[in-house]
């Protein structure tokens, strides 16, 4: 069986989903889906830290599945703005663990990762399968990837 690690941008997933079917991502039929044909190595969910209990609810049961759930602050700036991207943590992230598996497993719609899955893939030939919702999902990224994965009915809660 081949090793995979995954990496998963929690917040475009929910948003992307959110916004394109009105559901939530199913992640213990995406765990199901992706255990049955990897050998699961590492599995990183990056999410923003909350105080509401929903929010800390849903850390743990991603933990239970079996992710490790990596938070960043929230940053309310004094213009207004906010910021909480976890790109760059994502990025160093699977820069460092594509070596070492077989595949890379990035849920993302972000088109940012394009240039990030261009250079694993490159300097280590390694395959890299996106998750994302098709008509949300950046179109250089679906090109970059060795497969695209839509997210579909199997993969939200109804």
């Amino acid at each position: 069986m081949k090793t995979a690690a995954i990496f998963v941008d929690v917040q475009n997933v929910y948003y992307t989903t959110r916004d394109a079917y009105g559901q939530h991502f199913n992640y213990n039929a995406f765990w199901q889906e992706v255990s049955s044909s990897y050998d699961v190595t590492c599995a990183n969910a990056y999410a923003i830290s909350s105080h509401n209990p929903k929010q800390r609810q849903f850390h743990h049961i991603l933990r239970g599945i079996g992710f490790n759930v990596c938070l960043k602050p929230f940053i309310q700036r004094m213009d207004g703005s906010a910021k909480g991207d976890w790109d760059v943590g994502i990025a160093l992230d699977v820069y460092e663990k594509a070596s070492q598996v077989d595949t890379v497993i990035l849920l993302s719609g972000d088109g940012d990762f394009q240039i990030l899955v261009d250079r694993i893939r490159e300097r280590f030939d390694v395959e890299v399968l996106v998750y994302g919702v098709e008509k949300l999902t950046a179109n250089n990224l679906i090109e970059a990837a060795t497969r695209f994965r839509k997210i579909d009915d199997s993969l939200l809660l109804w």
